[in-house]
């Protein structure tokens, strides 16, 4: 079950030879999906596990499409994707009664989003998860109202978008400041995608040793929380993610049917799971960031 066996989604191939690619893996029969996820889970069959992999690259392909205007390459977007299923094929128990597609969406998604909240170096560790859903949805949100000129938004449509996400208004304007304004910037200059418009705009803002600084302490919090999440078991892992690191939570009661356990246990793990992870991360933050607080002023 290795990335490497999968097809790659290049620049000289494109788009177009990728989905005709993927397209030539069948879709499976419920039947001979739960067969080849038991072969897979019982016993370890790597060959089934590839056909539960490769008959799912059309579900990771409509989903990284929808996340082609954060200006990020859809190559790498397909991949991070990618990984995502092979993660939840590694975790699918077919015996909850669950499609593998059901579950793998949720995996998939959670891979995507971290990958661009990674290369976007905006959403830090700290940052609620009402910030995050208006990270992902501020753009749509703007398409509705036809809010999609430069600069800043209009008062009365500030209001619309923080009442319609559930956000204060302020953190309406800073997202749209820090995403530049318009959803256009992140346009390829050319159909090869090489460049984008907002690279060739003067940034006057703060200078690049502030921009360094902020991106080095992101990235820190980013690989404290990764390191964090290893102290997590399995379940813990899974509700935590499934809860706290995705755009659209799972619910309570469907992790309590994947589990076989009450959405009150289910509760309970996740509360858990974030004191452990929280704790893990302040240590790790300590731990990463000491090298540098121990430099000598120049």
């Amino acid at each position: 079950m290795a990335a490497a066996s999968l097809p790659v989604l290049s620049a000289e191939g494109g788009l177009s030879r990728y989905l005709d690619e993927i397209r030539k893996f069948p879709m499976l029969e419920p039947n001979e999906e739960f067969m080849l996820a038991k072969s897979w889970r019982e016993h370890g069959d790597r060959d089934a596990a590839h056909k539960l992999v490769t008959s799912h690259l059309r579900l990771v392909a409509k989903i990284a499409m929808g996340y082609r205007g954060y200006g990020l390459p859809i190559g790498e977007v397909v991949s991070e994707g990618n990984v995502g299923l092979m993660q939840a094929v590694k975790r699918f128990e077919p015996d909850k009664g669950f499609r593998l597609a059901t579950y793998a969406m949720w995996w998939i998604k959670a891979s995507i989003q971290e990958y661009i909240l990674r290369s976007w170096s905006l959403v830090k560790m700290g940052t609620t998860a009402n910030q995050k859903k208006l990270f992902f949805n501020l753009r749509k949100a703007k398409s509705k109202i036809s809010a999609l000129g430069e600069g800043d938004l209009r008062p009365e449509q500030v209001k619309v978008i923080a009442t319609k996400l559930g956000v204060n208004e302020q953190d309406v304007i800073d997202m749209n400041r820090r995403l530049g304004g318009d959803s256009s910037l992140n346009t390829p200059l050319r159909e090869d995608g090489d460049g984008e418009w907002q690279d060739w705009l003067v940034d006057d803002s703060e200078s690049q040793e502030r921009r360094f600084a902020e991106t080095q302490e992101s990235d820190n919090r980013h690989s404290a929380l990764r390191e964090a999440l290893e102290v997590l078991n399995p379940r813990e892992r899974r509700i935590f993610e499934a809860r706290r690191l995705v755009d659209d939570p799972i619910t309570l009661e469907q992790l309590s049917e994947e589990f076989g356990v009450s959405r009150e246990r289910v509760r309970q793990i996740e509360v858990r799971a974030f004191e452990k992870v929280q704790e893990a991360v302040k240590k790790a933050i300590v731990r990463i960031e000491a090298p540098r607080m121990a430099l000598p002023a120049a």
